[in-house]
């Protein structure tokens, strides 16, 4: 059986999470709560196998969490379960030890499929996080899930919205206040998302889908 910590802030998804697998034979949530530091007294105590951490918490973040829990005891493994898929965040939470990056609107059913994955000391990735930046982490122990719909997101959307009125990844970067490279990258993924040839093809989606402003 796989025994869990879980640390989030937000009480009603740590409630929906426990209650999906409160019949669960093979996982166990031994104990849950609502910030970084409160995560690293419940590791302490309880000694899980594995941990659930979402990055931005009260007191102290999951990165932060997750190096300390790395550090002191480097036989748990660490799944963030977060709404983040910006590259910078993957690769710190990677960088930190984390062994697992799952998405909040992946679904349970992703979830407890990268909690298996993870807890067997494997690598598990979410269907939309942005694998450009993790070449280093991809070998033949990662799993990869397999989401039936195309997510897209907030991020995604809005650069969709600015290809879609003509802006290049220049004028992109400066609107949104990051760096072309960035631009460029979630173009890539969301060419791989959507599953298209090219930036023509993307230029041709953002308008038939009516992103124009």
């Amino acid at each position: 059986m796989v025994s869990i910590a879980m640390a989030e802030d937000h009480q009603m998804l740590i409630d929906g999470v426990k209650s999906f697998f409160e019949y669960d034979e093979d996982i166990n949530i031994i104990g849950t709560v609502n910030n970084g530091e409160d995560l690293i007294k419940l590791v302490s105590l309880k000694q899980p196998k594995l941990v659930i951490t979402d990055i931005r918490m009260p007191k102290m973040d999951g990165i932060q969490a997750t190096q300390l829990i790395k550090s002191q005891f480097p036989h748990i493994k660490v799944l963030a379960l977060t709404m983040f898929d910006q590259p910078d965040a993957i690769k710190q939470m990677l960088d930190a030890g984390a062994s697992g990056y799952l998405l909040k609107n992946s679904g349970i059913k992703m979830l407890s499929k990268a909690i298996v994955t993870v807890a067997n000391g494997d690598t598990f990735f979410d269907p939309n996080v942005a694998f450009n930046f993790m070449n280093d982490y991809i070998n033949e122990n990662v799993t990869v899930g397999k989401s039936e719909k195309v997510v897209l997101s907030n991020r995604e959307k809005e650069i969709l919205h600015l290809i879609a009125n003509g802006n290049t990844s220049k004028e992109i970067a400066k609107t949104l206040f990051i760096a072309k490279t960035t631009v460029d990258t979630h173009r890539k993924n969301i060419i791989r998302k959507l599953n298209l040839k090219n930036g023509n093809e993307l230029v041709k989606y953002a308008i038939d889908k009516k992103y124009q402003f």
